[in-house]
């Protein structure tokens, strides 16, 4: 026997906040800057952004190992931020993050009618997050009371590691029965998140403009000037560099049109590790 790629592909991994929910990626983000602000150090949006994707402990972690955050800190413990501290801000943000995350929850304009045409086409569809158990729970409540359900879902804790380590797009090939990694596909607006599916061995789609990078909401997506919404697809475009999407897009409308051409690609033999 010789190994055979897939001739076509099998399903899709979908990240959730700023992917099909929280168009922008706002839930997440907020809870950060709320977080940090209890314990009276000051932590801007944009920097709370920095490092999405990641489990929520580590997002702490890493914020934390910013110079200017851990001097803040200092200012007000007399201390950099230990791991304890971490743990502390972590226990904090958690009960806000569930209690504010319905005010974030409207499925991203389009995603269902998207997800609809994959689905006809027999792909199954699979899903992983950046959140813990307890809080996916609740996003995965109020995404059906929207319309949206996954075939599975993968929570950050579910996992030994989560992103950018694969095991949550893999805990999913695993549920889903699919016989081939190079037979998915992982959506994520964030570079962990597209570098979780790059060591999956998937096919991978960044998103641009209805996540994390952008940092929108979709109102103000909507009304940008074609100018300024260029210049952000370019910056936001080198950002994702490294993680090397094989694919760009704006939001998940686009994806049948990325899944086409992938399966056009797998059916002359292409794999996603080749490219």
């Amino acid at each position: 026997m010789h190994y055979q790629p897939p001739s076509k592909l099998q399903a899709v991994v979908l990240d959730w906040a700023g992917t099909v929910v929280d168009f922008g990626s706002f839930a997440p983000t907020q809870i950060f800057v709320e977080a940090f602000a209890e314990f009276g150090v000051a932590v801007s949006l944009e920097e709370a952004r920095g490092p999405m994707g990641m489990g929520k402990w580590d997002h702490i972690r890493t914020l934390c190992n910013q110079p200017q955050i851990a001097e803040r800190y200092r200012a007000v413990f007399n201390r950099q931020p230990t791991d304890e501290d971490v743990t502390a801000l972590y226990e904090r943000f958690m009960p806000l993050q569930i209690e504010k995350i319905a005010l974030h929850s409207a499925v991203i304009p389009g995603a269902l009618e998207a997800i609809e045409k994959l689905r006809v086409q027999g792909l199954k569809i699979g899903s992983c997050s950046g959140y813990p158990a307890v809080v996916m729970a609740k996003v995965v409540e109020l995404a059906r009371q929207n319309g949206y359900v996954a075939d599975h879902v993968v929570a950050t804790d579910e996992v030994p590691n989560g992103r950018p380590h694969p095991a949550q797009a893999l805990a999913n090939v695993i549920a889903l029965g699919i016989s081939d990694v190079a037979a998915c596909v992982k959506v994520d607006d964030t570079w962990p998140g597209i570098l979780e599916g790059r060591s999956a061995g998937m096919w991978t789609v960044a998103l641009t403009c209805s996540g994390n990078a952008l940092g929108r909401t979709y109102a103000q997506y909507k009304a940008m000037p074609a100018a300024e919404l260029a210049q952000e697809r370019e910056r936001i475009t080198q950002m994702f560099e490294g993680s090397r999407p094989h694919y760009l897009i704006d939001t998940i409308v686009d994806l049948p049109a990325v899944i086409d051409d992938i399966n056009a690609r797998l059916a002359r033999g292409e794999t996603p590790q080749g490219t």
